[in-house]
């Protein structure tokens, strides 16, 4: 497949604001697109847009959306295409993860942790693909984790919200290559984000944190050669193969004996 030009691209990012998210929005105004960058921190979304616009000479808007709502992600492709910035790739970033045993866990969170992770990535990407098909062309990029790949004991809400978005995201580039649109899922591991503070525990991460602009880099050649998922990093990715080679409760006692709390945790 072709490399892409993203100049003068209407590019939608969820989770802008921080990560990997930050990452992409930096790395594609560089290539001249222009943006529309969703999350809830209304004023640090604003600064980064107005910074990429005068940097980079783009067009960057900022649109403050708490996708855990249901209806907020399809309102805000809407507002983007009100905009004229109907996105021709669509990034969708946003999630985060809950750690501890799970019936000490917030329903409530966990029930959001479900909506932003998974709910969201299916509203947006249903609202963009009608005009990438329309147009012949279009991107949908999924951020997933490489706790896509195994069971998590311990996030255990995470680790299925992941696996979901692989599967989801590989079905779609099976259906829709042939008509233009490339699909991604990103599966990357322990990266040097704010996760781990959200989190609220250092022990949920495995290996040593990835940047945040590998993973962009990663991501987006991944994308230039049309491929369906990418794991970045050699170590990942032979972390990757190992659900194929073991039993599946030796993979479970493996992990939960990695991410076992130290202490007792309720977020």
């Amino acid at each position: 497949m072709r490399p892409l030009n993203y100049r003068n691209t209407a590019i939608m990012i969820t989770g802008a604001s921080s990560g990997i998210g930050l990452a992409f929005a930096h790395a594609l105004a560089a290539r001249g697109a222009n943006l529309t960058l969703v999350a809830r921190s209304g004023d640090k979304l604003s600064s980064l847009a107005q910074e990429l616009a005068h940097r980079h000479s783009i067009r960057a808007h900022a649109l403050v959306a708490d996708l855990t709502e249901t209806g907020a992600a399809s309102d805000a492709h809407a507002r983007a295409s009100a905009l004229g910035l109907t996105p021709n790739i669509l990034i969708n970033n946003a999630g985060f993860a809950t750690y501890g045993h799970f019936d000490t866990l917030s329903l409530e969170r966990q029930l959001d942790e479900i909506s932003l992770n998974c709910r969201a990535v299916v509203e947006l990407s249903h609202a963009a693909l009608p005009a990438m098909l329309k147009q012949g062309e279009g991107s949908i990029i999924n951020v997933a984790s490489t706790a896509a790949l195994q069971p998590l004991p311990y996030m255990a809400i995470y680790g299925a919200t992941k696996a979901f978005v692989l599967s989801f995201s590989e079905a779609l580039w099976q259906e829709y290559r042939a008509r233009g649109v490339r699909v991604l899922a990103v599966c990357p591991g322990a990266t040097d984000t704010a996760f781990f503070d959200v989190v609220g525990a250092a022990e949920a991460g495995v290996g040593t944190r990835m940047a945040t602009d590998t993973v962009v880099n990663a991501s987006l050649q991944a994308l230039d050669r049309g491929q369906s998922h990418v794991v970045p990093g050699g170590a990942n990715r032979m972390l990757g193969w190992l659900p194929r080679m073991l039993p599946r409760q030796t993979i479970l006692q493996i992990v939960a004996n990695m991410l076992r709390p130290r202490h007792r945790v309720s977020i």
